[in-house]
């Protein structure tokens, strides 16, 4: 395996892994903004009264995207076993 080769593997690992992890943390994200404008305008300062509804809709949000994300997984193991028979 030449050193073009492992590093070809190791972006598309690093790519995956953002794929993967995208739609959960850009959900959280956007609830917890929304989540902080709500207490900033009604002056509600409750630390705990973020985690409940990103925990929720983080959940939810792994729920939906959980297909593509098996799919993403199974066509990196496909393509990373597929360079090691060819060795």
């Amino acid at each position: 395996m030449t050193g073009a080769e492992v590093l070809d593997l190791g972006r598309e690992a690093l790519w995956t892994t953002v794929l993967m992890a995208a739609p959960a943390m850009i959900i959280g994200l956007a609830v917890g903004v929304i989540i902080a404008l709500v207490q900033a305008l009604t002056q509600v300062q409750e630390m705990t009264l973020v985690f409940v509804p990103k925990i929720v809709a983080i959940f939810i949000a792994l729920l939906i995207f959980l297909p593509m994300m098996g799919a993403l997984i199974a066509a990196y193991a496909q393509e990373t076993f597929a360079m090691i028979a060819s060795m």
